[in-house]
């Protein structure tokens, strides 16, 4: 049977994913809310995955007719909206927002975030104000690797040239935007005196004990303040003081607490800065992530929210920083790739000013195989493919693996594939079962298709992306729940199958939206995982597999140097970008980096990892020594000039390189050509 057609154009302003969610029952995308990021239940639903049974295949025949699903409560997206570009602009400067959308709506430029009801979501669809609107796309935990876990003390870092201009970052204030927690009381943070830190704020999205910052509707700001008063608060109780002013994650060894320490610690790079730091809310529980966004929404209301401290004055009415570096040590994998995700174009469009810089991890996506015996590192590593279809009616196949081995996926596994605007590309899907779907052609979907197996699938095939006028195909793999069971996507090999309708150039890209493995239960005899699909070793294209968010164009993206070796880090992802820009920009220090440790005890306050999540606070830290030195510096002048400074590895030439950029960082070759610029400005002032 052929394919829907997609045949409207308030329909295809909503990008599939949401489509896919908005058709869906709603006992279905409450219990997807579980896993996915831009998804969340306004009331909490009674069952999950935990606590389905799961049905035999022969049951599925018997009860498809029955499982509709009791109403649970209302369901929530968090979107990004692109407004044509002429809406709500006065003087140059976008203003306003259409009548759809909540009050408590933020725009950058063009760009909206919401979240609204899928009904909303119709009606937005609908006005003529509106270009299109996409789900926010799912923030990834990162996956470090722990060396040790009770460390040494780090080395203090010195860099005494141009030391009286760069004043390790004293005017200087780093974002750090990062998971798991800050220990703002812990010795690497404290100023001078012994009840002070120089955690200046800490927005914790999922904290409800304090009010949200001013502007937002959603978690917990903690004051400078409310820091120091829980430092004096403690030692009068022999407690920690992040026990009196608690967060909503506070893991020991906290992936925040490390990076934080990384670019602003006393051991760090900007050793003398104020910090304002937030924390994403991906919670540990199931239950806990049905109820919240962790999407890439969440990043941009952070980029915002650090822009806004660091635009505060003092007490005599002058400016407190003279810039701002923010680092993220979080990726996302979803969208083109080339800088044209909605995140990418508000930290764009953020960047825009000088005195800011934001630097982002490469990923760790760069291992293809395995090792040694047992090495599942591949898995994280295979998320790419790449290749060509040579002319009409030939065909080329992708194998995307879903694991089993006695578990059940209970995650929505994601392909996109991304192509050019002059080629049409039909496609065909095979099942493990070797059942090969009806051909998809250009402009035709299947949505929420039951499978014979019990499962479901959707598949989209559509023509000029708003964003960036490729074409794409979006395929999604999806358990199949109810009140009485569930369905786990089976294990074993899908074979895409991309056919050439019209070829004229044939290249193609692909990625997939990898989930955090991560147990979910038992259910029945079979234990239940979110677990990332992979590549085949034969379909995997070891290359292109930076993270999303680290293609875009006015960002510094950053991988994982392992200065004992000299050489870059086998985990460390590749570039460049689908549209071949030059993407890791540098490498810096991240193998077995050893930084303060969270939420420990004072005899243990040490801890060593080692992934692109530490490199790049390396670099966030040497950014805001520069803009010490010269505040009139753009993100796009910093970039460059790490670029022109940076250092070939042994066997390399100043050419860039996939896996390395232009080159190890040379922090006082940045900084003396930062001092240049500033005495080169000064003269031509």
């Amino acid at each position: 049977m052929a394919g829907k057609r997609i045949d409207t154009n308030t329909v295809r302003k909503v990008q599939p994913k949401a489509r896919m969610i908005r058709n869906g029952s709603r006992v279905v995308n409450a219990i997807r809310a579980s896993t996915a990021a831009s998804i969340r239940i306004d009331e909490a639903a009674n069952e999950g995955p935990c606590d389905l049974p799961v049905l035999e295949r022969d049951e599925v025949k018997a009860k498809r007719g029955k499982l509709r699903g009791r109403v649970v409560g209302g369901v929530t997206a968090s979107v990004f909206v692109r407004l044509h570009a002429s809406y709500g602009s006065t003087k140059g400067k976008a203003t306003g927002l259409p009548a759809g959308l909540p009050t408590t709506s933020r725009r950058r430029g063009n760009l909206v975030t919401a979240e609204v009801s899928f009904s909303q979501m119709a009606r937005l669809a609908d006005d003529p104000a509106v270009a299109f609107i996409e789900l926010g796309d799912p923030l990834l935990l990162p996956e470090p690797a722990i060396d040790e876990r009770n460390a040494q003390a780090p080395a203090k870092r010195e860099w005494s040239q141009f030391a009286k201009q760069h004043r390790y970052g004293k005017d200087i204030l780093i974002g750090i935007i990062d998971v798991q927690g800050f220990d703002f009381a812990h010795p690497d943070f404290r100023r001078g005196k012994l009840n002070d830190t120089r955690f200046v704020r800490i927005w914790d999205q999922g904290g409800t004990a304090r009010k949200p910052p001013s502007g937002f509707e959603y978690g917990s700001e903690i004051t400078a303040a409310m820091m120091r008063q829980a430092m004096i608060d403690g030692k009068a109780l022999s407690v920690a003081p992040t026990l009196v002013e608690k967060q909503s994650q506070m893991v020991v060894g906290s992936h925040g607490t490390h990076v934080a320490s990384i670019a602003a610690g006393k051991s760090g790079i900007c050793r003398e800065a104020d910090i304002a730091a937030v924390l994403i809310n991906i919670a540990p529980d199931e239950r806990s992530r049905r109820q919240s966004f962790y999407d890439s929404t969440r990043v941009a209301h952070a980029i915002d929210w650090i822009l806004r401290v660091a635009a505060e004055k003092d007490a005599n009415g002058r400016d407190k920083y003279s810039g701002v570096s923010i680092n993220i040590s979080l990726g996302t994998n979803g969208h083109a790739h080339d800088a044209s995700s909605a995140l990418s174009r508000w930290i764009d469009h953020a960047m825009a000013i000088p005195g800011r810089c934001v630097s982002v991890a490469a990923g760790n996506a760069g291992q293809e195989a395995a090792r040694y015996q047992g090495d599942i590192g591949f898995v994280m590593g295979r998320i790419h493919t790449s290749g060509s279809v040579p002319a009409k009616d030939l065909h080329q196949d992708i194998e995307w693996i879903v694991v089993g081995d006695g578990r059940v996926d209970v995650s929505e596994n994601e392909l996109e594939i991304w192509y050019g605007p002059q080629d049409r590309f039909a496609i065909q899907v095979k099942t493990p079962a070797g059942q090969w779907l009806e051909k998809i052609s250009p402009r035709e979907f299947i949505e929420n298709r039951r499978l014979p197996d019990g499962s479901m699938i959707s598949i989209y095939n559509e023509l000029y992306h708003p964003a960036n006028g490729a074409n794409y195909i979006s395929v999604y793999l999806t358990p199949f729940f109810s009140d009485e069971g569930m369905i786990g996507v089976p294990k074993g090999t899908w074979t895409v199958r991309l056919i050439g309708l019209d070829v004229r150039d044939g290249r193609y890209h692909g990625w997939i939206e990898r989930d955090d493995p991560r147990p979910i239960g038992r259910i029945g005899p079979d234990e239940t995982w979110a677990f990332p699909s992979f590549f085949s070793e034969r379909s995997n294209v070891d290359d292109s597999s930076v993270g999303s968010l680290a293609c875009g164009r006015f960002i510094i993206s950053v991988a994982n140097l392992d200065e004992v070796s000299d050489r870059i880090n086998i985990t460390s992802s590749q570039g460049p970008t689908r549209d071949g820009r030059n993407k890791p920009d540098i490498a810096a220090p991240g193998t077995r980096i050893r930084a303060a440790k969270a939420f420990s005890t004072p005899d243990d306050p040490w801890i060593e990892m080692s992934g692109t999540s530490m490199a790049s606070p390396y670099v966030c830290g040497v950014a805001g020594l520069m803009l010490n030195i010269n505040s009139a510096l753009t993100s796009s002048q910093i970039e460059g000039i790490m670029q022109r400074t940076a250092q070939p590895l042994p066997g390399a030439t100043f050419a860039w390189k996939n896996d390395a950029g232009y080159g190890r960082i040379n922090a006082e070759a940045c900084l003396a050509e930062a001092m240049a610029v500033s005495q080169r400005q000064d003269r031509t002032s």
